[in-house]
């Protein structure tokens, strides 16, 4: 297959998608694990660490930008096969979801672990940081979905085209 635009599109939309994903995973594994090694003391040292730069400001460029290009890929696609067009319509179904997820459930959680809280409440933070991280393997189980749906899709063009 030659490769066009549409599929470096493509190609695109599943490398930031992926690299949400794994930067969401290591939040898991690395970062909130940190938060909860010793609250109230591990969630003071998270504050002020937030304090010049958080996760945030990571997700809230690449999350709208993964949207945007999985909405790009979706039109671009949009006269192939019905099975691309669902596979990638419901990539950003997902896509869309896990920042539905972020707003709705995790930044009010982090209002209460990162600034809301008073430090002396352990069990309000340890309550909160153990839901956050239970949840946010949810949130990266979704968007894994979002990964594999948009590369159902480019096999299916690779496999029309070739």
């Amino acid at each position: 297959m030659r490769t066009n635009m549409r599929t470096i599109a493509l190609f695109a939309s599943i490398s930031i998608a992926s690299g949400l994903l794994f930067a969401n995973v290591y939040t898991s594994l690395v970062d909130a694990k940190s938060w909860g090694s010793d609250i109230p003391g591990s969630i003071a040292a998270a504050r002020e660490y937030f304090k010049t730069v958080s996760p945030a400001n990571f997700f809230r460029i690449f999350s709208p930008l993964n949207q945007m290009l999985a909405l790009a890929v979706l039109v671009l696609f949009w006269k192939s096969s019905s099975p691309i067009r669902m596979c990638l319509a419901a990539a950003l179904i997902l896509y869309v979801l896990t920042d539905v997820m972020t707003f709705a459930y995790f930044y009010p959680r982090n209002e209460i672990m990162f600034r809301a809280a008073q430090l002396n409440d352990v069990t309000l933070l340890r309550k909160t940081w153990a839901s956050w991280s239970a949840m946010n393997w949810v949130r990266s189980s979704i968007l894994l979905a979002g990964v594999i749906l948009s590369c159902v899709s480019l096999h299916k063009i690779y496999s029309i085209d070739g």
